[in-house]
């Protein structure tokens, strides 16, 4: 995020309490200054002084505190707050809300707000199947405000089904997605991630070391930018996103099948996957046994995905990615005009592959633009933020 963002935590009464703690620690974390306010019954579950500790704020808990100079928590509170969220929310909470009641400080300070509201339900299954619950649910949408969850699973009454409040690390990235600014807001995104598997035989296949992880940075900052994103991953061992939709291809020519079956309708395309240039001519059916002699085998080349793409009659926007050991940018450039892409990314590879952080330089038709190193999402959203303002 651009600027440090300032949040007000609601927790409410329920067992899910305890997923707040660790959702105030990782916020904190991240750089986002945390408020939390209690209600009296989730004081019965997480105590305010354990909030304290992991906030480094004192938690308000009453309508009237005097160390509040007006006398007014439920005002003064929200003012300074971009956002309220509310997690875990109650079924009785939630209720509340769509009435509009005061009744206490958490309740008169959603009233009362002058900032967004963000909902993370939390209750048994049957709670949250009531008719009640789910006309609830419908009146806070059309109300404008945002509803994080619920997730499905086992519940701590030992049943198992939809109601659970999302974990503390889905929350941070709903939240933080929330605050992005929706630069990409309307546009569709298809991106490749992750490195080819080119078989040759049912246990070997020739690979590379990419872990996927810039790819799958950039699919989720473009869906925190607002952005309809399809992500076409080879191997790796990321979970993908929330948001976006994931499509598998391990091989190659499979990535490419892929990527054009869904080309036509997408407004950019960003080639991150680390895709095999060669596979085997032919792939064994059956294991290759060994022997003292040496193994040849025979390579054909593959299609090249990106330029396929750029060659299209009425291509999208296309970026494409330059991981090179050494003449970078002489290299990146020649490969920018080559493929005529209007924008590169380029990085070494003891940079990117890996690896949590990267340092990359941005080559388009204006010249060259270095971003410094960074954490991959950080990456992503600058290079995002790019491509919007070339578009």
């Amino acid at each position: 995020m651009q600027n440090k963002k300032s949040i007000v935590l609601g927790i409410t009464g329920g067992i899910a309490a305890y997923k707040a703690a660790e959702l105030v620690r990782l916020l904190v974390k991240n750089g986002i200054d945390v408020q939390v306010v209690m209600t009296q019954a989730a004081c019965q579950f997480i105590t305010p002084v354990t909030m304290q500790a992991l906030s480094g704020k004192p938690v308000f808990t009453e309508m009237w505190d005097a160390s509040i100079p007006n006398g007014m928590p439920h005002i003064e509170l929200s003012r300074a707050a971009d956002a309220i969220v509310i997690a875990p929310a109650s079924a009785d909470f939630i209720a509340k809300l769509v009435q509009g009641r005061a009744d206490d400080l958490l309740s008169t300070l959603c009233l009362a707000r002058d900032c967004d509201l963000l909902v993370a339900p939390a209750m048994n299954k049957q709670m949250w199947e009531s008719p009640a619950t789910q006309r609830n649910i419908s009146q806070l949408t059309q109300d404008g405000i945002s509803i994080l969850g619920p997730d499905s699973g086992e519940q701590a009454c030992g049943e198992v089904g939809l109601g659970r409040m999302l974990e503390a690390e889905d929350l941070l990235y709903l939240i933080e997605a929330y605050f992005q600014p929706k630069l990409l807001k309307g546009k569709k995104i298809l991106i490749t991630a992750g490195a080819t598997l080119e078989m040759i035989d049912p246990v070997r296949a020739i690979t590379n070391l990419s872990s996927g992880k810039m790819g799958y940075a950039i699919a989720q900052a473009a869906y925190e930018m607002g952005a309809d994103v399809t992500l076409v991953s080879g191997a790796t061992a990321l979970n993908p996103p929330n948001g976006v939709r994931n499509i598998s291809a391990t091989s190659a020519a499979t990535m490419y099948q892929n990527v054009m079956q869904n080309i036509a309708s997408q407004d950019i395309f960003i080639g991150v996957a680390a895709v095999a240039d060669y596979s085997p001519a032919q792939t064994q059916q059956q294991k290759i046994k060994k022997s003292e002699q040496s193994l040849s085998l025979e390579l054909s080349r593959n299609k090249d995905i990106i330029a396929e793409v750029a060659s299209l009659p009425s291509p999208p926007f296309c970026v494409g990615f330059a991981a090179e050991t050494e003449n970078l940018l002489e290299y990146a450039e020649a490969k920018r005009l080559k493929k005529k892409l209007p924008l590169i990314v380029a990085n070494l590879t003891s940079d990117a592959m890996g690896n949590d952080n990267n340092k990359v330089f941005l080559l388009d038709s204006n010249g060259t633009h270095p971003l410094e190193q960074a954490a991959k999402i950080e990456i992503a959203r600058s290079l995002l933020t790019h491509v919007a303002s070339m578009l």
